[in-house]
This record gives structure tokens, sequence and C-alpha cells, in this order.
């Protein structure tokens, strides 16, 4: 018995137009888009009377899958409650990038909000958080050459 890979990280959103508009403006591709509802997710993710919409994306690279779920029924009655990188649980995904100052500039002008700079660690790897919709919060790491 050996774990073989994550298959995929799974982010719950409110707004899904504005996710997967973020995640398809970062380069991601929509592997597919689906309705799921019954009796066998309820049973699998333990809440009742389940409607979710959800958007499958690939990396360009095939690697890896991010699943965005929108939930229609039952909603969180909480909301979304905006988290700092210290936050304690899972806090944010990490993508390796080419040209992080790029990436940066073209989020900027969507509104995403970058923690505080780009930073050259050890001379390795250009390293920022920055935060997009609902408080997504994302690690963008270039490998210095």
């Amino acid at each position: 018995m050996k774990i073989q890979r994550i298959d995929h990280v799974g982010v719950i959103v409110n707004d899904l137009p504005a996710a997967k508009a973020f995640f398809l403006d970062l380069g991601l591709e929509v592997l597919g888009e689906t309705d799921v509802k019954g009796e066998w997710v309820e049973r699998i993710i333990g809440l009742n009377d389940v409607r979710e919409t959800v958007v499958m994306f690939g990396m360009p690279d095939g690697e890896a899958t991010l699943e965005l779920v929108k939930f229609h029924t039952p909603s969180d009655e909480k909301g979304i409650q905006q988290s700092f990188a210290n936050t304690l649980g899972i806090r944010h995904i990490a993508f390796a990038v080419e040209d992080i100052e790029a990436i940066v500039a073209k989020l900027k002008k969507k509104d995403v909000e970058l923690f505080g700079e780009i930073q050259n660690y050890k001379n390795a790897y250009k390293l920022c958080y920055v935060r997009g919709p609902e408080g997504i919060i994302l690690e963008l790491a270039e490998q210095v050459k």
C-alpha cells in the first residue's frame, strides 16, 4: 500500500464565474464542468441535499488538477472568512511559474492583491503571495536560472 500522488486540490467558491476566470487567466485549462447531486455524493461528503457545480482544471503540463466547487445547496451560512498567510489550516496553493513579474502585473490589473512584494530566496526562487477572488491565496514561485 502506498500513496501514488496528489490527484487534485479542491477549492470551494461562491462566485464560480469569477474564480473560473481567475484560473483561466493564470493559464489553467478547463478539463470539464458538471452539476453534481444525489445520494452518492451526500454519502461521500456527509452533507444532505447536495447540489453543486464542479469545474476541473488542468495545468498546461498535465501534472496536477484543480477542482472548483460551487455548492448551490447546502450553503455555508458563515460566508467567506478572509484569512492570512499564517491562519491555521490549509492556506494556499503554490504554482511554479515563468516570468513572475509579468504574471503579477497581469493580476494587479485585475485587482488581485499582492501580499507584500516579489522576493528572491537565496538566488534560487523568486516568490510572492497573491490573494485572488474569494480570498484564495496563491504562492507564485519562479525558479531562478
